[in-house]
């Protein structure tokens, strides 16, 4: 995208007000504590960091046989969860929020107060917890995972009555479901929603529905095919899509005979995808560029990278609200992943999400030339 498209973007955002757009978004939830680790100590206040994925994989194959430390130097405690960091995003942005997910059984915890002062917040049990180790090109999520046992149709409506329910998926234009793959009873949500709220619901025409199911490796290919056809099963109500990392997408790929190999370019990968899961659209964020495919369109767009990141951890999440935010205003698909780009160039720039006003700012400064690697 030139320059004077971006000053465009920006100038069409400004214009436009995203409070209008009500989404509800769950159902997970972390407490991430970021960790730096470190490759040499310095002095009790100074050390030099592990830079890559690669330096921390290699003391590992060092000591393997016998044994070894690593220091995590806290740096800062934080909302966590694919579901959790979208729907803070999404409310920075002005978009009219409802969030459901695991903030604390009993009372938020301190972590989701500020979004909740800006939201409505539904919490149906504990967050879990993780260790998000930070390297220059990426991060290791090391998580503690139990609470989300209890993010399940049975918590949910054991905290919110079925008629709130109803209301809230009816008052919603957009819906985002996120953290799949670590939500191991959030089939049950799926399914309770489609079965007992669906058939409620009073408002007519299409919907916007959004999925990110979050690394799969984990999960069997049956769980994940499941999951799939679940998705499917929301097509007749909602216009709906689905947003994949680099890593993910070719995950998803191979579940269809195709590898990494089999592509010429990463613009090809959602457009094979859209067509196999046969959803409305799917798009796929790199580290360095984002790339659709709606069915009219297939494009892929350069972000704004950058070299040396303050923080990773929910860059793709922040990705997907910028992405969201876009299409809920009506802008076509190559300023939607404009959108996504600028919303996670900012976040990974500043270590926090932006707001709807610092958002048209970036983006603007980038068509200025004012913003570097």
């Amino acid at each position: 995208m030139s320059d004077e498209k971006k000053l465009q973007l920006a100038k069409k955002l400004r214009a436009a007000d995203p409070g209008k757009t009500r989404a509800l978004i769950g159902f997970d939830g972390f407490v991430d504590t970021v960790v730096h680790p470190v490759d040499t100590r310095t002095g009790p206040d100074t050390y030099i960091r592990i830079r890559t994925i690669r330096d921390y994989g290699e003391k590992f194959l060092a000591a393997a046989g016998l044994s070894m430390n690593i220091e995590m130097v806290p740096h800062e405690s934080k909302i966590g969860g694919i579901s959790a960091i979208l729907a803070n995003s999404l409310s920075l942005l002005g978009l009219d929020l409802t969030f459901i997910g695991a903030c604390g059984e009993d009372a938020l915890v301190p972590v989701y107060k500020e979004m909740a002062e800006r939201s409505k917040v539904y919490s149906i049990c504990d967050p879990a917890t993780s260790d998000a180790i930070e390297f220059m090109d990426g991060k290791v999520i090391s998580s503690k995972l139990e609470p989300l046992k209890n993010s399940n149709w049975e918590h949910v409506r054991k905290h919110i009555p079925l008629d709130t329910l109803v209301d809230i998926y009816d008052r919603a234009d957009l819906i985002g479901y996120g953290g799949w793959a670590l939500s191991i009873n959030v089939n049950s949500i799926w399914k309770g929603v489609i079965n007992e709220v669906f058939p409620l619901m009073k408002s007519a025409g299409k919907k916007q529905m959004f999925f990110d199911l979050s690394d799969p490796a984990k999960r069997t290919k049956e769980d994940i095919l499941e999951a799939i056809d679940l998705i499917r099963a929301h097509r007749d109500r909602f216009t709906v899509g689905i947003g994949f990392n680099e890593k993910e997408s070719f995950e998803i790929c191979e579940l269809y005979g195709k590898t990494r190999e089999d592509f010429s370019s990463m613009r090809d990968v959602p457009e094979f995808l859209r067509e196999k899961l046969g959803l409305a659209y799917v798009v796929v964020h790199p580290v360095k560029s984002a790339c659709g495919c709606d069915g009219e369109t297939s494009v892929e767009v350069q972000g704004p990278f950058c070299a040396e990141p303050r923080l990773t951890t929910g860059a793709g999440d922040n990705f997907n609200a910028g992405f969201l935010t876009a299409r809920m205003l009506g802008l076509p698909l190559d300023e939607c992943l404009m959108t996504g780009t600028a919303n996670s160039g900012f976040y990974v720039r500043n270590a926090r999400s932006a707001t709807y006003g610092e958002l048209c700012d970036f983006i603007e400064d980038w068509g200025n030339g004012k913003v570097t690697e």
